[in-house]
């Protein structure tokens, strides 16, 4: 008898696949000492898209997430997805910062570490490779399946044995997009123990249907491990439920040992937070169906439909998935995984909802085409690559992207300053900069604060034990509100979050009738109208909903000022949205009269953002 492991995906992948990672580490807590019970091979709690979205959109700190989750989990090794060297982020870093990050992550909890290259070029996962190596932990080698004229079983195989070669420990048959099949996955599983020789780790998203067929099928050709989701979390885009495959399997030759009951006291908590949430269940539709055409993951499909939501598009979401595969096959076949399932989303997004394909542009997509994120899979369109580089060189193939990146450890931990106070803050402000600067200048300022326990408590010097994510809420009232002091009590506890500047302990507990009026959001810039300038001006609108950016860095000169004379597809500012930095050209000659919207500002989709005047017509 051979049991099959299970790893779970439902704090990371799966609740990114189906929530878009909106997840606080306060739903998580209460139940990972359950979880931790059952007995998984591994528990992926960290990486992908967990790092940036607990700075974007949590306001917490994804070093202290993940340091709570393992004293929570202390008998489960934790698992990362890391994106070998974009690690957490969406563009290459240094050696030294991957180096670095990835044994602070070791350091900090993780113990098995899944890497993968969105192109399968073995380059990007070298520096990873090592360091994972270097710092004793696991290092499983993943490789993105997908389906093209390029992608073939012995290409897999080829890469595997790279990956082998590399010193990884499992390799993991990566199935972002749903799109195995249960005989193709057995052929698979079989030629890589045979050939490649190590314990199989098989990962598909549910999607289309097949993934617990595939799981079947995979064990029957000797897999080792799968993974799953809690069943609340399970489905659609996310991974099968563990309750399914631990029912399939029992009474089998590959029985899980995984207590059911267990499970299903895990799983009734997380249908709470779902409803609580207001999260919806994963539920493959006809669109879902579709993926054995437009091979879009799962993570990807939730993450487009949020994304044309914000662009109030929705309605646009199946042209879009048209779009897709045409894209896709113009920039040579890149398997839809993180950063390359963005690129290529988000390049559709903008070819529809502009009409004009290939007039806007992200940075991202301008430098994987130019070779900088490493080799296409296939051939690119000729066409393609004259429109978006231009006169501007690709790489040189033989280079390494990577050795084009050489930002030190020093240089960053200079540029963020006392911001920083050790390395796991520098290194979030290496991958993330904007994000790691607000984050870390809005609680260094909180740090400030004066909590005091009440005055009973004080006097005897008693040890409290409080919640600290109820302590950041409190700041978070007490910066954003204006009020002098908030005191709460709870199992015998008092705290009290007092701002800056004031003084005495008070005592009671929150009530309604304490004011807490709200600090008005940052609003986006208006759509403005021509209003007196003259008519000959043409405005340059944003072509989405995003975040204007005049300069390239938040150090960097503007791309364009008043006054300045610009060419027909000059970069004039950087509107970011859905992740990327978009590019935004003028279309026409011209001299740039006025720049309507300021620096960091959110631009709805038509925002006029300059008023170009066309060179020529310029009034005598």
């Amino acid at each position: 008898m051979r049991t099959l492991h299970i790893m779970d995906t439902t704090i990371r992948d799966a609740h990114q696949s189906l929530w878009a990672t909106r997840m606080q580490i306060g739903d998580m807590l209460p139940i990972l000492p359950k979880m931790d019970q059952v007995g998984y091979w591994a528990i992926e709690a960290w990486g992908g898209a967990t790092f940036d979205t607990c700075l974007r959109f949590l306001d917490e700190n994804p070093w202290e997430r993940l340091r709570a989750i393992k004293k929570h989990c202390p008998k489960t090794p934790l698992s990362m997805l890391v994106r070998g060297q974009n690690l957490v982020g969406y563009r290459h870093y240094s050696r030294e910062i991957v180096n670095r990050f990835i044994k602070a992550a070791h350091r900090n909890g993780i113990d098995v570490f899944r890497v993968f290259d969105a192109l399968n070029d073995i380059r990007n996962v070298i520096d990873s490779a090592e360091a994972v190596n270097e710092a004793g932990a696991h290092l499983e080698g993943a490789i993105c399946y997908t389906m093209s004229p390029v992608h073939t079983l012995d290409s897999y195989i080829e890469y595997g044995l790279k990956l082998k070669g590399l010193g990884a420990h499992s390799i993991c048959i990566k199935d972002m997009a749903g799109m195995l099949t249960p005989y193709r996955t057995e052929r698979m599983v079989k030629a890589f123990r045979e050939q490649i020789g190590l314990p199989i780790h098989v990962h598909c998203h549910y999607v289309g249907g097949m993934a617990p067929a595939n799981y079947l099928k995979a064990a029957e050709a000797g897999a080792a491990i799968v993974d799953t989701a809690s069943a609340p979390l399970a489905f659609g885009n996310s991974q099968p439920a563990v309750e399914m495959v631990v029912a399939a399997l029992k009474e089998s030759g590959f029985d899980t040992g995984l207590d059911l009951d267990l499970l299903f006291e895990i799983s009734e908590y997380w249908e709470g937070v779902r409803q609580r949430g207001k999260y919806k269940r994963g539920v493959s539709s006809l669109i879902h169906m579709q993926v054995y055409s437009h091979q879009v993951p799962g993570g990807m499909m939730s993450n487009l439909v949020s994304q044309l939501e914000i662009q109030k598009a929705s309605d646009r979401l199946p042209d879009v998935m048209e779009e897709i595969p045409r894209v896709r096959a113009e920039v040579g076949f890149p398997p839809l995984v993180t950063p390359m399932s963005q690129i290529v989303g988000t390049q559709a997004v903008f070819n529809v909802l502009t009409g004009k394909r290939w007039s806007v542009i992200s940075t991202e997509m301008r430098d994987y085409i130019a070779g900088y994120y490493g080799k296409a899979p296939g051939p690119l369109d000729r066409e393609v690559v004259k429109k978006v580089l231009g006169d501007v060189k690709p790489l040189d193939p033989e280079t390494p992207p990577s050795s084009l990146v050489t930002t030190t450890y020093a240089e960053v931990a200079e540029e963020a300053g006392a911001l920083a106070h050790s390395e796991e803050d520098v290194l979030m402000w290496a991958l993330f900069p904007n994000e790691a600067r607000t984050y870390l200048s809005k609680h260094r300022t909180s740090e400030k604060t004066t909590f005091l326990l009440s005055e009973e408590a004080a006097a005897t010097k008693e040890e409290q034990t409080v919640d600290m994510n109820q302590i950041r809420e409190l700041i978070r009232i007490v910066e954003e509100s204006g009020i002098g002091e908030i005191t709460v009590e709870e199992a015998g506890s008092k705290i009290t979050v007092r701002a800056p500047g004031q003084t005495g302990v008070a005592t009671g507990e929150i009530k309604p009738s304490v004011s807490t009026e709200a600090v008005p959001e940052k609003k986006a810039a208006p759509v403005a109208d021509a209003g007196d300038r003259p008519t000959h001006w043409i405005p340059v609108k944003a072509p989405m909903v995003g975040t204007f950016y005049a300069a390239p860095a938040p150090d960097a000169p503007p791309y364009v000022q008043v006054d300045d004379e610009v060419l027909a597809g000059q970069a004039l500012c950087i509107v970011e949205a859905m992740k990327l930095m978009n590019e935004i050209a003028a279309e026409q000659m011209g001299i740039i009269r006025e720049v309507c919207v300021e620096n960091a500002t959110p631009v709805e989709y038509g925002t006029v953002m300059f008023y170009l005047e066309p060179i020529g017509s310029q009034k005598e």
